[in-house]
C-alpha cells in the first residue's frame, strides 16, 4: 500500500516538502507504517531519530490512530510528534 503522511512539528526538519508518500508492501496497521517510516527515515534522513518517531502520534483527519488501527483507505495520514512547553 501506498501511504502519504503529512509531516509535522520536528519531522518538517528532514524535507522540504511536507508530504511523504512511502510505499508500505503489505501494510495494514499504523504499526506496520511506523516500521516502514523509521527503516525510511534512518535511509534517507540525517539526524533522524527513531526515538521522536516511537512517541509520536499518527492521525488521519478525524481521529487520533493506535498501533493497531487499520489504515485508512485513502492512505492519507498524519504524524504529530510530542509537543512541550507553556
Amino acid at each position: 500500500m501506498q501511504v502519504t503522511i503529512r509531516l509535522f512539528g520536528a519531522f518538517r526538519q528532514f524535507q522540504d516538502d511536507d508530504l511523504l508518500t512511502l510505499d508500505c508492501p503489505g501494510a495494514r496497521t499504523i504499526s506496520d507504517v511506523r516500521c516502514a517510516l523509521d527503516v525510511h527515515g534512518r535511509a534517507h534522513w540525517p539526524g533522524f531519530n527513531s526515538g521522536l518517531l516511537r512517541t509520536s502520534a499518527f492521525a488521519t483527519d478525524e481521529a487520533l490512530l493506535r498501533a493497531g488501527s487499520l489504515l485508512p483507505a485513502d492512505g492519507r495520514l498524519a504524524i504529530i510528534p510530542p509537543v512541550s512547553g507553556g
